[in-house]
């Protein structure tokens, strides 16, 4: 009876451990990929900060979508012709990560946008203060949608008429 308890607790054992160790491949498998689109989710945000494109082929997928408040933007060259644009319109602008996660395939971005715009681009002259959350997802380690969340305060305030002198 004593073998037989111990031969069952053994194998037991084996398959407890024999699972967890299942699991932990896993997380390191994901926290791999969470780890790739993280590191691709900062190039895109250096990007927009410095103007230069020249990472974007490698973090981005050729069938990009952006889904934008103007309708989906698709294609990686619309992305960093958008890029160029902003970074031409909003002078000293910089791009802050307050905090950044990732699961599975989305990254989670929360940003705060600082610098002065020239009025171009549907927002007033000056300067600007600006938050959201962006959500990437990608496939492949390459980021394929993007949805941007802006607090209603700051969309609110770009859409203001400008002051009257």
């Amino acid at each position: 009876m004593k073998h037989l308890l111990i031969i069952t607790v053994a194998a037991m054992f084996s398959m407890l451990v024999g699972c967890n160790q299942k699991n932990n491949d896993n997380v390191a498998k994901n926290s791999s990929s969470e780890e790739k689109n993280l590191a691709a989710f900062n190039v895109v945000s250096n990007a927009f900060e410095t103007g230069n494109v020249s990472g974007i082929d490698s973090v981005v997928a050729d069938d990009y979508v952006d889904h934008s408040d103007r309708g989906d933007i698709k294609g990686r060259d619309s992305l960093k012709a958008m890029i160029v644009v902003m970074h031409d319109f909003m002078k000293n602008g910089k791009t802050e990560t307050i905090h950044k996660a990732a699961k599975d395939d989305f990254v989670y971005g929360w940003m705060r946008y600082t610098g002065t715009s020239n009025g171009e681009m549907g927002m007033p002259v000056g300067p600007y203060d600006m938050q959201s959350v962006e959500v990437v997802k990608f496939k492949d380690g390459k980021a394929t949608e993007h949805w941007a969340f802006m607090e209603m305060q700051d969309v609110m305030e770009m859409m203001a008429p400008p002051a009257k002198k």
